[in-house]
């Protein structure tokens, strides 16, 4: 096959001294489907916004279908008939979906939009790559899926001949993620190129035809998919072995230690987005909601650790009420939190990561005496802490936002892991973390749930819930739609259904589980 993107001897070097790309060479072939994975802070990002234009290489050419280039911006880019697709949609929620696909670039008819021909437009792209949505319909009504579509289409229609998806399945049922593959697919069959980047290694064996792998800033290889096992890509990201599946040994399930009745939330806009949500959490287990994102999901574990405040219901821990308590209240009840978003509310950035270790504590003996805290002790703790997470950092008393994303996590999850939790709220643990870091989390997790602790699982991978999950409720839409007591006996397709509202339970089904 004829490349279609060359880049040569590609270095990028910030003006704070990091080496995000370090000598890379990256060659794409034409018509191909091309992974590109590797751990966070690999460079792949910084890469893939170099040849969009985003950011200039300190030094390196690129040459697109033969011709040396130069991008200022990604207005150039796109001039070469590139196009990206990033993880966080950029679209307008109170247009309709065509308005959004021809936005900064309208057909004028009579020195006004066409609005027929604007509609026009994005059913033919629609129809003719296979990416299904309705012109008229309001970005703000429509599922993630579809807004996905919409922003392919609108790579399409500014002609665009090499797409780049940045972890296009992030948040995609598997229905969803097949439609997806099926429309990258069509893509390439009309002869387009397209440059996956993405952490799921078994996603990228099913779509992809070559994949390269970086590390460090550095490229590692490039190989025919068909011809590397996900354990060997995985090696490859790592540098090391990782085992990616998990093993569990059996479930003991304890006593009742969570108790959730009737729960109910409604947004600031008078939306109902939790509706009746019942559920009981036991020792010894690990019970996973699986749902498509905004579907209630971080609302649920907002109201239980006192971030959000319910619009009704109960929820009881040792027997007392822990609704509508503050945080700390909470906490003060033996329920530990991993949270969805760790800048806003898993950690303090400029404090040291010493600090961050006892944020939840630092208030009570031992670490309080008198007026005082006693810094020797929280010195030792973090160093202890530090060795026992493998956060790497030469210096706890270094501020937290000195860590890479995985070892901030790591940071949040040996706090909550230490506290003694009698209940775990672990929500997106892993999410934008690399393979080691994940590897190591989700370890963790097992581990504190043999050990006893009862753990409530939150998690945009569904994979991630199936694998980890004794016990599995599906949300949809603020309601749960199934239960599941055996995860290993449900398939992700099944569960798939019960995510998009397809499929109900009956209350007597549920019930019996719940």
């Amino acid at each position: 096959m004829k490349p279609i993107v060359e880049m040569k001897n590609i270095v990028k070097i910030y003006d704070n001294g990091v080496v995000a790309n370090n000598g890379v060479n990256f060659t794409v072939n034409k018509g191909e489907i091309h992974a590109l994975v590797g751990e966070n802070g690999a460079g792949k990002s910084t890469l893939m916004k170099i040849l969009y234009g985003i950011e200039q290489p300190t030094e390196g050419e690129i040459i697109i279908d033969g011709q040396s280039v130069s991008f200022k911006s990604s207005l150039d880019a796109i001039d070469h008939k590139i196009g990206m697709v990033h993880q966080n949609f950029m679209l307008v929620p109170s247009f309709t979906v065509a308005a959004n696909v021809v936005l900064g670039n309208e057909p004028i008819k009579n020195g006004f939009i066409d609005k027929d021909q604007v509609l026009k437009v994005t059913k033919e792209l629609s129809d003719q790559f296979g990416l299904f949505v309705q012109p008229d319909a309001i970005v703000d009504g429509i599922n993630v899926g579809q807004r996905q579509r919409v922003e392919i289409l609108k790579t399409l229609y500014r002609k665009a001949e090499i797409l780049i998806l940045d972890e296009p399945t992030a948040v995609l049922t598997p229905q969803e993620t097949q439609d997806l593959f099926k429309a990258i697919r069509t893509l390439v069959q009309q002869g387009k190129t397209v440059i996956f980047i993405t952490h799921k290694l078994r996603e990228v064996k099913e779509i992809s035809d070559r994949v390269t792998v970086m590390r460090h800033g550095k490229m590692i290889g490039t190989v025919d998919t068909k011809d590397v096992t996900r354990e060997q890509m995985a090696n490859m990201m790592v540098g090391r072995e990782v085992f990616l599946n998990i093993t569990k040994p059996p479930m003991k399930r304890g006593e009742k230690r969570m108790e959730i009745k009737n729960l109910s939330y409604i947004s600031e806009t008078g939306r109902p987005v939790l509706q009746d949500v019942s559920f009981n959490l036991y020792a010894g287990e690990i019970l996973g909601i699986a749902g498509v994102e905004g579907n209630g999901q971080t609302e649920l574990v907002e109201v239980l650790t006192g971030l959000k405040r319910s619009a009704g219901g109960q929820a009881f821990v040792k027997g007392k009420s822990v609704l509508d308590h503050t945080p700390r209240e909470v906490r003060q009840q033996g329920v530990a939190h991993i949270p969805e978003d760790r800048l806003t509310n898993g950690v303090a950035l400029k404090e040291s990561i010493e600090e961050n270790l006892i944020v939840d504590r630092y208030f009570s003996a031992p670490y309080k005496k008198g007026m005082m805290l006693d810094y020797r002790l929280i010195e030792n703790k973090g160093k202890e802490l530090i060795k026992q997470f493998g956060i790497l950092t030469p210096n706890g008393k270094l501020p937290v936002e000195s860590l890479s994303g995985g070892n901030m996590q790591k940071v949040i999850v040996a706090r909550e892991f230490s506290s003694n939790p009698f209940v775990l709220i672990a929500s997106q643990p892993t999410r934008g973390i690399d393979v080691g870091a994940t590897e190591f989390i989700r370890e963790e997790l097992v581990r504190l749930r043999t050990a006893g602790c009862a753990v409530l699982l939150v998690s945009a991978d569904l994979s991630e819930v199936m694998s980890l999950s004794d016990r599995i409720v599906t949300l949809y839409e603020g309601r749960i739609t199934g239960v599941f007591p055996d995860a290993a006996k449900v398939g992700e397709d099944e569960l798939g259904l019960y995510m998009l509202g397809i499929k109900h339970q009956t209350n007597e089904e549920m019930e019996k589980f719940l």
